[in-house]
């Protein structure tokens, strides 16, 4: 049996990479130099504990966790498929609580469960492309969210001057050690409880285009080659 099959059925061999992962976004965020780009956004609202909707691409999941002020109750929402519950694990042994739930699969529960988390003032963090793509192309789910619950949504991104950008679907960057690494915060944005349909379709395209330029930010600032949507040519 290969290594890949042996770790996809063997929940002793998740359970010890998904330890060493963990282990490894630590090492990575204390062996690099971090350059923190507009933090006073997400200051005013820890100071205040107003919560918060952490709104980040799938590719630069990676040190979102760490990006975080562990004195605040943060949960990320994953998918219910094999990859986000390897996430899950991950994340856990970082402090991160997480919620199940996307499009395709247990959305609705997820949904009901983040709108009370907000309403009882803690903080929730999506990959609005995640968990399958279009890369970099937001769906309509967190603006609902951000539009019942009244929070606003903060973009965030994340780069690093070493690392590795997969060849999978979302370009997934993996940051090595030793790096000079720069998180970039975006303005927040606010979803009018009036709004229709058609303005909803506007504050889309509007946190679509937010996080790239956070995204496209961070990567100018390491040096590294911007990522595009996935149907830019």
């Amino acid at each position: 049996m290969s290594i890949l099959k042996r770790f996809i059925t063997s929940d002793s061999l998740r359970r010890v990479l998904c330890w060493f992962t963990a282990w490894y976004i630590r090492f990575v965020r204390i062996s690099g130099r971090w350059q923190v780009v507009r933090g006073e956004i997400p200051e005013q609202f820890w100071k205040s504990n107003t919560p918060f909707i952490l709104s980040f691409w799938h590719g630069r999941l990676l040190m979102m966790p760490l990006c975080w002020d562990s004195k605040k109750n943060f949960h990320m929402l994953i998918s219910q498929h094999r990859d986000g519950q390897i996430i899950a694990r991950i994340v856990k042994h970082l402090g991160i609580k997480t919620t199940e739930g996307s499009s395709s699969k247990g959305g609705a529960k997820a949904f009901r469960a983040i709108l009370k988390m907000l309403a009882a003032g803690e903080y929730v963090g999506i990959t609005p492309d995640g968990p399958r793509g279009p890369r970099m192309r937001a769906t309509n789910g967190i603006i609902s969210i951000a539009k019942l619950s009244g929070a606003p949504i903060v973009p965030i991104a994340y780069s690093s001057t070493n690392g590795r950008q997969l060849n999978n679907w979302d370009r997934f960057l993996v940051a090595w050690p030793f790096s000079r690494n720069v998180v970039v915060w975006g303005d927040p944005i606010y979803i009018d409880r009036k709004s229709d349909a058609l303005d909803q379709e506007q504050q889309r395209l509007h946190l679509e285009a937010a996080l790239n330029a956070v995204t496209n930010e961070a990567d100018s600032l390491v040096g590294r080659a911007p990522i595009k949507a996935e149907d830019e040519k």
